[in-house]
């Protein structure tokens, strides 16, 4: 196999083989829980139960952040999960990492224990290795080319 002048011996194409699988498995498993996480998070926020109108409260945010974060939240998952588009994955991807670190921000100014910081820490994980491990027909461009 050649590329440019470059020429991959076949324990390296071999190699990068088995990495762009475990990628795709990566990226596909972190990209479910992640959909999963935020398409969840939203539902909640749209029902606007007690608990969720309450820790927005004690954050300090109005109650009608829960319908704006809710709608977002599911328009991400939607772009994330469908094929092409990959200028809109990356906005989808940057709102996520936003939305999860500034829920992080938001616990830790007001003085919540550490276990308020797992479910956005989680999410903010699986946004990153979602990101990272996303196919190449999913990207705006490739380090690679």
């Amino acid at each position: 196999m050649t590329k440019g002048n470059l020429t991959a011996s076949p324990s390296q194409s071999l190699r990068r083989s088995k990495a762009g699988k475990a990628g795709k498995i990566i990226y596909w498993i972190a990209t479910i829980w992640l959909a999963l996480g935020m398409l969840s998070t939203a539902i909640v926020q749209l029902m606007k139960n007690k608990e969720e109108i309450d820790m927005m409260t004690a954050l300090g945010y109005p109650i009608y952040i829960l319908m704006i974060l809710g709608v977002w939240k599911i328009l991400g998952v939607i772009t994330i999960l469908i094929p092409k588009f990959p200028l809109l994955k990356e906005w989808a991807y940057a709102g996520f990492f936003f939305i999860m670190s500034g829920a992080i921000i938001s616990h830790l100014v007001v003085g919540d224990s550490a276990k308020t910081l797992f479910g956005p820490l989680l999410l903010i994980v699986l946004t990153i290795a979602s990101w990272y491990f996303r196919p190449p027909n999913r990207k705006t461009f490739s380090i690679n080319q």
